[in-house]
């Protein structure tokens, strides 16, 4: 009996800085953030090649230091270095599982992490490392939803996978609202039309015009990663029609 193959080859697991909270108020859970570490290595022993791009939001927010009167491009940079902070300490907790992994930083820190090169990142992951891209991309005013679809353009990954609280996306929050609905396949268009807030709309259209399709997820629901690795119906699927 032939044993089931991955559906992807090469992935971008894009996942928000509040995300590595738990069930902190602030900074990094280590129970969380190991049992992230596991499925994200159990990925990449099946043969999946994996780069990350982690928020730096548990940290800090440019936007929101910006809006509590910090000058835009100083707090934009804070919240490069924070998104740093998180990826040293989801090396460190791949590593501490045997997996092999890189952090490549848009911002020169060499002291701590790797200058991100392309080509080298593109080498990294052909070789089985995990690959930790930091820093966003470098400048102020663009998000890490944006770092993440740039820099899986850039290495020619199959998807970008955004990990959230809720299991995909819907026409309004699920959180707050009982009869949100859900959406299994939703287009580039229809996300920016709708305002479905899957991604801010530099985002959208890096992804819609390199047509790379984004899969929505929840990821605190365990084990369900792994199945949409294998490509199991999980999520929401934003594409554009063919």
């Amino acid at each position: 009996m032939e044993t089931a193959r991955p559906a992807y080859e090469r992935i971008l697991l894009k996942l928000s800085g509040e995300a590595l909270m738990g069930d902190m108020d602030y900074g990094i859970d280590p129970a969380y953030i190991r049992s992230l570490a596991t499925e994200v290595k159990a990925i990449s022993d099946i043969g999946v090649e994996v780069a990350l791009v982690l928020g730096g939001g548990n940290i800090f927010r440019g936007a929101g230091l910006a809006e509590g009167g910090m000058d835009r491009v100083t707090g934009d940079h804070m919240g490069m270095l924070a998104t740093v902070i998180n990826c040293l300490s989801m090396q460190d907790a791949l590593e501490n599982q045997g997996a092999y992994c890189r952090v490549m930083s848009a911002l020169q820190i060499n002291s701590v992490c790797e200058e991100y090169i392309r080509r080298r990142a593109v080498r990294h992951l052909e070789k089985g490392r995990i690959v930790l891209f930091a820093a966003g991309i470098g400048s102020p005013f663009f998000t890490t939803d944006s770092a993440a679809s740039l820099r899986a353009v850039e290495v020619g990954a199959d998807v970008m996978i955004k990990g959230t609280k809720v299991d995909g996306i819907y026409d309004k929050d699920p959180m707050k609202h009982d009869d949100a609905v859900k959406y299994d396949e939703v287009s580039f268009d229809e996300a920016v039309e709708k305002k479905l807030g899957v991604m801010d709309q530099t985002a959208i259209v890096m992804c819609r015009e390199n047509n790379l399709p984004v899969k929505v997820f929840n990821m605190n629901k365990k084990g369900d990663l792994m199945r949409l690795i294998m490509g199991e119906n999980i999520g929401t699927t934003v594409e554009q029609p063919n």
